[in-house]
C-alpha cells in the first residue's frame, strides 16, 4: 500500500512541476490555462491517494475531488471568456500584450 501511495505522489509532483514551468514560462494564455488544470489535476491526485492511503472505506478525498473539479469547470469557463473578449479588442492571447489596466 505504500509503494502505491509514493506513485501516487511522484505523478502527482511531477504534474505539479510541468503546471508551474507552465504557467511561468509560456506566454499565451490559452496555456497559461491549461497549465493551471495540470495544477488542479495534481491536486486531485494527491486528494485521492491519501483518501486511499489513510480511510481505504471512506470517500472523504473523492468528495473533495468533485469540488476541486468544480472550481476547475468555473474557473475554465470564466477564463476562456476573458480571454475570448480580449482577443476580441486585443486580436491576441499574448500574454505580455494584456496592458488593460495601464495608463
Amino acid at each position: 500500500m505504500q509503494l502505491q501511495l509514493e506513485y501516487c505522489l511522484f505523478l502527482a509532483a511531477a504534474l505539479f512541476c510541468i503546471g508551474i514551468y507552465g504557467v511561468i514560462t509560456s506566454r499565451n494564455a490559452v496555456r497559461v490555462l491549461m497549465s493551471i488544470e495540470l495544477l488542479l489535476n495534481a491536486v486531485n491526485l494527491n486528494l485521492m491517494g491519501f483518501s486511499n492511503f489513510l480511510d481505504p472505506t471512506g470517500i472523504k478525498g473523492q468528495v473533495f475531488a468533485v469540488f476541486v473539479i468544480t472550481v476547475a469547470a468555473a474557473e475554465a469557463a470564466v477564463g476562456l471568456a476573458i480571454v475570448l473578449s480580449i482577443y476580441r479588442n486585443r486580436e491576441t492571447v499574448d500574454m505580455e500584450e494584456f496592458n488593460l489596466l495601464k495608463w
